[in-house]
């Protein structure tokens, strides 16, 4: 019996249901993979960041995660070069779907019981997506901003529902916008943290700091939630 077609489970009506030691014999993700590309390059390496976001509250079957992942990991290496970008999947399928399997072969109703009992067997895994959660980022150089954009737009056929592409403000995977990384950078208020970026606050032990002063600032970095630069 093969798998069932994904629009029967795309519907989220209950609550996660998650592998765990009650829940037992639940097969692996078909996607395995969710870096892919450059993914050991420098922050500085890739300035802009594109993501697909889901435009709908739905199931997303692991099956459909990989072959949204191949399809943008194929158009972005031969449009932009295998070193050129990032790709990342951006949601991971722990949620496990059951099936009642049912006999169809002669005499299944002496040997099947229907409704009775009808709680079913593991079958597969799927991500719980919301309403504007992203998906799928790829982080890239400037000039390859249209060919990140055809790949996710091609990923999102292997994807049922809506989703929505879109350029992000901030400076390749970090939360900071690309105005405030690079003033933020001229001050020496970054530091470098694989794929990501930390800003350095003016809280914490002074014996802690570097003994050159070069992490004491005058200001903060940000009041609340809005970025200072300088004297501001």
């Amino acid at each position: 019996m093969g798998r069932r077609p994904a629009r029967c489970y795309r519907q989220i009506k209950n609550k996660p249901y998650p592998k765990s030691r009650y829940c037992r014999g639940v097969p692996d993700p078909k996607i395995r993979i969710y870096d892919v590309g450059a993914k050991r390059a420098s922050v500085e390496a890739f300035p802009l960041c594109v993501h697909m976001a889901s435009w709908e509250k739905e199931n997303v079957s692991s099956e459909a995660l990989e072959a949204a992942r191949i399809a943008a990991n194929k158009y972005m290496v031969k449009h932009a070069g295998k070193d050129a970008f990032h790709l990342r999947i951006r949601v991971h399928p722990f949620h496990v779907l059951r099936i009642n399997k049912m006999l169809s072969c002669a005499g299944a109703d002496r040997l099947q019981t229907g409704m009775r009992g009808a709680f079913g067997k593991p079958q597969g895994l799927c991500a719980r997506v919301a309403i504007g959660q992203i998906l799928l980022s790829i982080r890239c150089k400037d000039g390859h901003s249209q060919v990140a954009q055809e790949a996710l737009r091609r990923a999102k056929f292997k994807i049922a529902g809506r989703q929505k592409i879109v350029v992000s403000r901030n400076w390749g995977f970090t939360k900071y916008a690309r105005d405030d990384y690079v003033k933020w950078k001229k001050e020496g208020r970054l530091t470098h943290d694989g794929v990501n970026a930390k800003l350095i606050h003016n809280h914490g032990r002074l014996a802690a700091k570097v003994a050159d002063g070069t992490n004491i600032f005058e200001t903060p970095a940000m009041d609340k939630k809005t970025p200072l630069h300088g004297g501001e």
